[in-house]
């Protein structure tokens, strides 16, 4: 894999450039994290050689100045809502985000419950928060937000919300998913701040699409291809154009918001201290792409990986067609094909010589391993199994899992679980790898490459059970799958 990306010039020119900005607003700065700012895989994918926390350690650069505010709107609580690549809700994703800040050294003042009208299960939350000595505020509905600035910037609006009380110099706002009230917040504080003399400021992180990067530049289209079930489309920013004579790439939903920003940015503060959405952000993920080609041919197939996603989302009835025929205009745009995806045709070639499923990984050194369905394993646990010798130098008929290991597992999902088939999905390979690694040096030194499959593309022929996709997923393996059912 070629890097595009110099993680280590991102983290010195991003946190100097967020100190700057608390300066400019004279000590006191709220700063909207948009995406990820812990796992941001999607960066890592299209930009090899980005960290997926590199959010994170580049906050770590000023730490002693860093608060953390979390968002989460209190009806998704109520829903249950569950964010899609962790398939876990968003209550628990606040846990589990408090968790990681606190690892981290981070100090995290406080949880905003927003659109708080009382519900139950947000209350049982919020209980939850406090025994764990966690702050929890509320925020209110306010009618006509956005759009009606003179009700939101009132004793009625802003004033209503609870005042989250902050100690230090950078407050990180951040949520577990969109929708959930990070930028009202962020306003909210402003018009408390002002009411009470004090200065502050409001700028957004937003890591896509990138600023000074070309419109269609296969980086920014695979934003879009992130965001394609969203709708949300890149765009030139008009207001930094016309301000600056300059363009600048942003996305439709800030360059729409902008102008009510500006009216309540002038309500509460006076004056609006940007020209453009653009002058909002702190972005410096485009000053650190060292290799653009790298980073296109990351992206592009970034892309296609979407394509697959949103075929297999079709065929299950989780998502539209619209979405799957953005997706195939994107990759028109950038010039490629599924087939573009190394993994896919030997999968399909080997499904065709087997007439049963099968599938096909590309390791580090870009060595292509396939594997079939048998009756003692799946294709996914056939294809981790050969894989993992490939990369310990083992013969391919090699056998690592004794059948003392083998038998008793089988006989208990077939006897007492009510399984229909003895077949091993790849947790179980992996569990019974790791007993045989026990006693069986050979077992133990394929578990040690395990390590090594970070990274790598996988493409199966069919549709995976969740456990199989999740298995791939904490392997860090960029799955696909053909939209088919076994």
């Amino acid at each position: 894999m070629k890097f595009a990306f110099d993680n280590d010039q991102y983290l010195r020119t991003q946190s100097a450039h967020i100190r700057q900005r608390i300066d400019q607003f004279g000590g006191k700065l709220y700063l909207e994290f948009g995406g990820k700012l812990y796992d941001d895989n999607h960066a890592s994918r299209v930009l090899p050689g980005f960290q997926p926390d590199s959010k994170m350690r580049m906050l770590l650069q000023m730490k002693d100045q860093v608060e953390v505010i979390i968002a989460i709107n209190s009806d998704d609580i109520e829903k249950n809502k569950i964010r899609g690549d962790l398939g876990i809700t968003y209550d628990r994703d606040v846990i589990r985000l408090i968790d990681i800040f606190r690892d981290f050294g981070f100090y995290v003042s406080s949880v905003v419950l927003t659109r708080f009208h009382g519900q139950a299960i947000a209350k049982a939350f919020q209980s939850r928060l406090e025994t764990m000595g966690v702050k929890v505020y509320h925020h209110y509905d306010i009618e006509g937000y956005p759009s009606d600035t003179a009700h939101a910037v009132s004793s009625e609006g802003f004033g209503k919300n609870d005042y989250i009380e902050t100690t230090r110099s950078l407050v990180v706002v951040t949520a577990p998913g969109p929708g959930s009230g990070k930028l009202a917040t962020c306003l909210s504080q402003l018009y408390h701040e002002h009411q009470r003399g004090r200065m502050a400021g409001y700028a957004k992180f937003e890591t896509f699409p990138v600023w000074n990067l070309p419109l269609n530049h296969p980086v920014n289209l695979a934003y879009e291809a992130a965001t394609a079930d969203l709708s949300d489309v890149n765009l030139i920013d008009p207001f930094h154009m016309e301000a600056y004579g300059i363009t600048t790439v942003n996305y439709n939903r800030d360059v729409a918001a902008f102008p009510v920003l500006v009216a309540m940015f002038e309500k509460i503060l006076g004056q609006c201290p940007y020209k453009s959405p653009t002058d909002m952000g702190v972005n410096m993920l485009g000053s650190c792409i060292i290799d653009q080609d790298a980073a296109k041919e990351a992206a592009c197939q970034e892309i296609v990986r979407r394509y697959y996603a949103a075929l297999c989302d079709y065929k299950r009835g989780k998502g539209g067609e619209e979405t799957v025929r953005k997706l195939e205009l994107l990759m028109r745009k950038v010039g490629v094909e599924p087939s573009v995806r190394r993994v896919v045709q030997p999968a399909l070639d080997r499904a065709a010589q087997t007439e049963a499923p099968a599938a096909a990984m590309e390791l580090p050194d870009g060595t292509i391993v396939t594997a079939k369905t048998s009756d003692l394993l799946g294709a996914s646990s056939a294809l981790l199994m050969n894989a993992l010798k490939k990369l310990a130098g083992m013969p391919d008929e090699m056998h690592l899992i004794s059948p003392v290991v083998l038998d008793p597992i089988q006989h208990l999902k077939v006897d007492h679980l009510g399984n229909r088939n003895p077949r091993l999905h790849t947790d179980e390979t992996l569990i019974a790898l790791s007993i045989c690694a026990a006693t069986n040096p050979m077992a133990q030194l394929a578990m040690q490459q395990l390590n090594k499959l970070r990274g790598c593309d996988v493409h199966s022929t069919v549709i995976l059970s969740s456990v199989d996709e999740n298995t791939f997923k904490r392997l860090g393996v960029n799955l696909t799958c053909e939209p088919k059912y076994q």
